[in-house]
């Protein structure tokens, strides 16, 4: 059985010439059968890639030799099916949009806390926690006790802040998100904010579910990943969701059970918003799926929605 491994790396660094570093990287990537997405901005880099582990550890090594990058941390995981179908490097404004001018993590972050002090630092009474994903990666899972600004983007996560004085109502904020890149922005936003003593996850909750023992674990249900895996769990195991490939809405097997879930076609979060001409397209997809896995042959077919954008 074929494995993959998926690195995760993210790193704030002024990179006047990001535009620049496209060409080049896309082109490591192709020589090492590596796919993923990776953002470029004048603030950093971010990405998740994976394939052949010589290849994925071959492409990260081309990253490490622009000195700006020597030090860039990543995160591992195995998957035994391809996380990724295409390799795409984007330029972009921010590698994690917040939207807010002047909000720099180079400058003034929160504090991190690792995954092994974090149940400690939780089970604080005088500390608010918040959790920074989208409203749909909270759905599927979440630390017990957390706050869900149900945002649609990371985008609205300041207009949140700043229409929820009550925040303020305890002397500390703890947030945390995915990897720890979002939680890089939000607490360097509280801070400018005004909030004084402001916590992050340090390494995300994937971090924590690879560290933490399941046994101490505060973590409820699955953890949402940007890639074919869906979700993961305790020990970075696959979850139990997979995408609806209409909408890209994560699906457990409760929402496979709706009358408004059709294999490829729609579901129940999808199914008011889609088009005749959609479902239409959407259903010869699907056929065209089931007749290559019966002649045993890989399809990748056009891209789906990108509802779940790493955002």
């Amino acid at each position: 059985m074929a494995h993959y491994l998926t690195a995760a790396f993210y790193k704030f660094v002024d990179l006047p010439d990001y535009t620049a570093l496209k060409a080049p990287l896309l082109a490591a990537c192709h020589q090492h059968q590596v796919k993923g997405t990776i953002l470029l901005a004048e603030e950093g880099i971010n990405g998740t890639i994976a394939g052949p582990r010589d290849g994925v550890l071959a492409v990260l090594s081309k990253l490490r030799e622009d000195p700006r990058l020597a030090d860039i941390q990543h995160k591992e995981a195995i998957a035994t099916t391809p996380p990724f179908y295409r390799m795409k490097v984007r330029l972009k404004r921010e590698i994690v949009t917040l939207g807010v001018p002047g909000v720099d993590p180079k400058l003034m972050v929160g504090t991190y806390v690792k995954a092994e002090d974090w149940n400690h630092l939780i089970d604080d009474p005088e500390l608010v926690l918040i959790d920074v994903r989208n409203d749909y990666e909270v759905a599927i899972g979440s630390f017990q006790g957390a706050v869900n600004p149900h945002t649609a983007s990371f985008r609205d996560f300041p207009a949140w802040v700043r229409e929820n004085p009550q925040l303020a109502s305890k002397p500390k904020v703890a947030m945390f998100c995915t990897g720890g890149i979002r939680c890089e922005k939000s607490t360097a936003f509280l801070r400018a904010e005004g909030f004084p003593e402001v916590y992050h996850l340090e390494g995300g909750i994937l971090k924590y579910l690879e560290t933490v023992p399941k046994i101490e674990s505060r973590w409820q249900g699955d953890c949402f990943v940007f890639d074919e895996r869906v979700s993961v769990g305790h020990g970075l195991q696959h979850g139990q969701h997979e995408f609806c490939r209409a909408c890209r809405h994560p699906l457990a097997a409760a929402d496979k059970a709706s009358v408004h879930y059709v294999a490829g076609i729609s579901c129940a979060h999808c199914i008011s918003t889609r088009t005749p001409a959609q479902k239409a397209a959407a259903a010869e997809r699907q056929r065209q799926v089931e007749l290559a896995e019966k002649r045993r042959t890989a399809h990748i077919g056009s891209p789906m929605p990108r509802k779940a954008k790493k955002v």
